[in-house]
């Protein structure tokens, strides 16, 4: 079977980033969740992620315990960045077609 995710992924940068935003995307209407601003959702399933990550690849330690709390910070942003990137809408602008009194382009009369 086809392992989607590894704890050795999710220790990574770019591990932890990806679980963590589908994992927010998922829980951040559920119950209370939805009462709590996204970001800090984000942050504390970063913390949970990357904690357990630590368990479960046998690389914990006090130290990288620690700044796993600062670590979280990092990925949160980047998780609730890429979720803002890739939900901005196309915005059409058409103020200089009407400027110069044309069809915006692919609204031509067929």
């Amino acid at each position: 079977m086809q392992e989607y995710f590894t704890w050795e992924l999710i220790a990574t940068y770019t591990g932890a980033i990806l679980a963590v935003a589908i994992i927010t995307q998922f829980i951040k209407g559920l119950g209370f969740v939805k009462k709590i601003p996204t970001r800090v959702t984000a942050y504390v399933v970063a913390v949970v992620i990357m904690i357990a990550a630590l368990f479960f690849t046998g690389t914990f330690t006090w130290p990288a315990f620690a700044i796993t709390f600062v670590n979280a910070i990092v990925v949160a942003l980047a998780a609730n960045g890429t979720h803002d990137a890739l939900d901005e809408r196309p915005k059409i602008k058409i103020e200089a077609a009407e400027l110069l009194d044309e069809e915006p382009e692919g609204e031509e009369d067929a």
